[in-house]
């Protein structure tokens, strides 16, 4: 299990999540995303709106998510 927090994977806050995967960890980021969403969170609607952008070019979001991957086979267990 590792822990990551919302600001290491693209976000803005210091909200914690735990998995044992990426993909794990990338679907709970995407689920904190929406809710932040829902709650018209302005700063995670910035993020979540470069994101978007990121995404029309796929090899820039390949980077970011190799990035994010790297970041997370990086972090210790906890």
């Amino acid at each position: 299990m590792k822990t990551m927090t919302c600001k290491q994977l693209s976000g803005t806050c210091n909200k914690e999540f735990h998995a044992n995967t990426f993909e794990e960890m990338a679907k709970l980021s995407k689920k904190h995303g929406m809710e932040m969403y829902q709650k018209d969170d302005q700063e995670h609607i910035k993020k979540m709106n470069k994101m978007m952008e990121l995404m029309k070019d796929p090899k820039a979001m390949k980077k970011c998510m190799d990035d994010m991957r790297k970041e997370f086979d990086a972090t210790p267990d906890d």
